[in-house]
């Protein structure tokens, strides 16, 4: 059963299937070739993956991501960061990473961040004289701080398979998304420097305050959602509809720049971006649901321990599988897969899951950045109108600070177990 489940899965991959049907078409072969399974087994694993209360946070995060591009409020948030950084060398690279972190505190997905900030920055980076391949590459980079900052949908789709709590899984990407941040900040400010990228004007006092005013219900927004959460006002999955509802009253009511004749669009495209993930979660779950029943999980763990019973150790070598299986594999599918083979590794070793589950997500992120699943590369390659190469030539670097981070995050636990733990 084992051998035709992964012959299946590797021969659809090669011949370009999608991933959510390779998953799917992999193992309704795989229950066919062992026989005594109904076919609508395949059927109920996927509704029962989906049907959990927790996930019902996506579609609106989702909607959300897309009510604040449609409703101008990405780009006050690019107004309000370039008072603050424009000035400086490379500014409007800086200014990338800043709104892109701010807008990474609403939607909680990276391809929403990378479009937003990229249809808005990269045209400006590229006007500015900036090489298209840096402008685009630290697009992509800012835009995987997405599922990291609070609120995240990949931390959603993990404390569904972990059983942890949803709410401490965003509080402990505070710290990893501020570091990601200021990493990726400092590689532009290195290579804008290096290479004489320009600064802006400064702006004069009145237009700063202009640029501050109109984004205060911008900035609002992530503290809203934050501050319910934490308050325990709403939940974390109530908290996408309060980010959704919010999104559009701003963007309806005060900016004024979201028409009636807009909404469908948005709902649309929420709508297809909900499906996508959706289907990848079920079709994914019977997949992992087949893995589990093969005891493959158990064998792995097994393994792992053979070669050290040493956490750190461990540590290193998951995070060496995940930064390959991520460059194969979206965040999505990759978790669904993943987590009942290590999950069990880690409760073995003492290792909170919390803290695993912040490794995990910053570590499938990174994944976002490489062919040949790169989501964010390709979003941002498409909108800067660059070459695949080239972008990916110039992202090395960004991905080069991510990695340093997550080194950090794995072996201090205190950086990403601090906030969480200032609430208990």
């Amino acid at each position: 059963m084992t051998g035709i489940l992964f012959i299946t899965f590797i021969i659809l991959v090669l011949i370009g299937m999608p991933i959510a049907f390779t998953l799917g078409l992999a193992s309704t072969a795989a229950l066919l070739k062992a026989g005594g399974y109904p076919l609508t087994v395949v059927v109920q694993r996927m509704f029962t993956a989906i049907d959990t209360f927790s996930l019902m946070a996506i579609p609106f995060f989702m909607l959300a991501g897309g009510l604040m591009e449609s409703g101008g409020i990405s780009r006050r948030i690019v107004n309000f960061a370039n008072i603050f950084v424009g000035t400086v060398k490379g500014g409007l690279a800086i200014v990338g990473v800043i709104s892109s972190m701010f807008f990474a505190g609403v939607s909680g997905s990276a391809v929403a961040d990378t479009a937003a900030m990229g249809s808005i920055l990269i045209p400006a980076m590229s006007e500015k004289k900036y090489d298209r391949s840096f402008a685009s590459a630290v697009i992509a980079a800012s835009g995987t701080i997405g599922p990291v900052i609070p609120p995240s949908i990949p931390m959603v789709v993990y404390g569904v398979i972990a059983g942890v709590s949803i709410g401490d899984l965003f509080l402990a990407g505070v710290v990893p998304g501020a570091l990601i941040g200021l990493a990726l900040m400092f590689i532009s400010y290195i290579i804008a420097t290096k290479r004489n990228y320009p600064s802006e004007e400064k702006l004069s006092y009145k237009q700063a305050m202009t640029y501050l005013k109109e984004a205060v219900w911008a900035i609002l927004m992530p503290f809203v959602i934050m501050g319910g959460i934490l308050s325990g006002i709403f939940t974390p999955t109530e908290a996408g509809v309060i980010a959704a509802v919010y999104a559009l009253i701003i963007g309806v009511f005060v900016y004024k720049e979201i028409k009636l004749k807009d909404l469908p669009k948005v709902f649309k495209d929420a709508i297809i971006s909900t499906t996508v993930v959706m289907f990848i979660i079920a079709t994914a779950s019977l997949f992992s649901w087949i893995l589990t029943g093969e005891r493959i999980p158990q064998q792995v763990a097994q393994f792992f321990m053979s070669l050290s019973n040493n956490p750190y150790v461990i540590l290193m070598l998951v995070n060496i599988v995940l930064l390959i299986v991520g460059t194969f594999l979206d965040v999505t599918p990759a978790l669904i897969l993943l987590m009942p083979v290590f999950l069990p590794l880690m409760k073995n070793l003492g290792i909170d899951l919390v803290h695993f589950g912040v490794v995990v997500v910053v570590n499938l992120c990174i994944g976002l950045l490489t062919p040949p699943v790169g989501t964010c590369l390709f979003v941002s390659c498409n909108i800067g109108k660059v070459k695949l190469g080239e972008i990916s030539k110039a992202v090395l670097p960004f991905i080069s600070a991510m990695i340093v981070v997550l080194f950090l995050i794995t072996y201090f636990p205190q950086l990403i177990m601090w906030v969480p733990n200032l609430t208990k």
